[in-house]
């Protein structure tokens, strides 16, 4: 019988559940049976990419953007705790029922832990920042990680990608675990001339689509949208030079953005990653009032290898910029399967 890992990222976009794929693929290859647990998008695109395996339904933090993340996470808090204590519980049922579990991998869901387990953390964000209560805020994510057994950081030891996101002065059980990244590298002709991606959750997904839609209309380039709407089936549709789809699984997205010259998207971390495996000149437009995009699109600036505007400010001529940047690159990290071996019934 084969050893079972529940692999439960959060629903805050897709970055977490796609950068998940690569955790889900090794765990095959090394003979486990991982076990879907998310809510929402991230469920949905997970079990269509991962079709055979079993699905557990979690609650939803039903975490939003708006003007100001903070206060309105400081309201949602009760809402948060509940679906935190709410995914404690289902996780602990199951586990009890099935005792083939032998370990968790959470992306960044506080409750989805247990002491009948091992238990591990992803994150890049050791650090949160939050502006003037960025102390406040890393503080207390930490104290949330010191309760898993681990804390799997997904980047180089070098903090290549995440920069000071990754680093602490706290004594925290991390390990970096390298780039992770569902994409490969191909060679092939580059018959796409800006690649957009869109992502992350309501209402600033459907803002940016509006807004970048009525910049590329009637552009006489060949321009790709990839909306980021899991829906039950995916859709395909053109206007103009414009090609349209609600969304890709991941084959179908590697060779959209292998075959791309530029990509606009979000400077979400797991984006970053993807892009840098695949080798791409990308431009970002970081999510207002979001300071882990905000730094992260400043950060990659700073380094030459990509340029950034805030929406508001953003043209098409913008993309030109792109020339005078190095672009992104690395070698996806292969994960060393003795990561695994932590992995027990307590």
């Amino acid at each position: 019988m084969k050893k079972k890992i529940i692999v439960a990222p959060l629903h805050w976009g897709l970055g977490h559940a796609t950068r998940c794929v690569p955790i889900i693929n090794i765990l095959l290859a090394n003979n486990y049976l991982p076990i879907i647990a998310s809510d929402g998008n991230a469920l949905s695109f997970l079990s269509q990419e991962f079709s055979d395996l079993e699905c557990l339904k979690l609650p939803s933090y039903n975490i939003t953007y708006s003007k100001n993340l903070k206060r309105d996470l400081l309201f949602k808090l009760p809402t948060i705790l509940k679906a935190v204590s709410t995914e404690k519980k289902i996780i602990h049922r199951y586990i009890l029922k099935n005792k083939d579990v032998v370990g968790i991998v959470s992306d960044n869901r506080f409750g989805v832990r247990s002491k009948l387990v091992t238990s591990v953390y992803i994150t890049h964000q050791i650090r949160v920042l939050s502006g003037a209560t960025t102390f406040i805020s890393s503080f207390f994510h930490q104290k949330i990680i010191k309760k898993f057994d681990e804390c799997w950081i997904p980047d180089n030891a070098n903090s290549q990608f995440s920069g000071k996101l990754s680093k602490s002065t706290k004594k925290i059980n991390a390990k970096f675990i390298g780039v992770l990244s569902r994409f490969k590298k191909e060679n092939i002709a580059k018959d796409i001339d800006v690649l957009i991606l869109l992502s992350g959750p309501e209402p600033n997904r459907t803002f940016l689509e509006n807004k970048l839609i009525t910049l590329f209309k009637n552009d006489g380039r060949t321009i790709v949208f990839v909306l980021g709407k899991v829906e039950d089936n995916q859709k395909k549709w053109t206007k103009g030079n414009t090609i349209f789809y609600n969304y890709l699984l991941s084959k179908e997205l590697e060779n959209v953005i292998n075959r791309s010259k530029i990509v606009v998207c979000r400077s979400g971390y797991s984006s970053i990653m993807d892009l840098a495996v695949l080798q791409k000149k990308a431009f970002f437009i970081p999510t207002k009032n979001q300071p882990e995009q905000e730094y992260l699109a400043q950060f990659l600036k700073a380094q030459k290898l990509a340029p950034f505007k805030e929406i508001i400010n953003f043209s098409k001529e913008n993309l030109s910029e792109t020339e005078n940047y190095q672009g992104l690159k690395t070698e996806v990290s292969k994960i060393n399967p003795d990561l695994f071996s932590l992995f027990k019934r307590k």
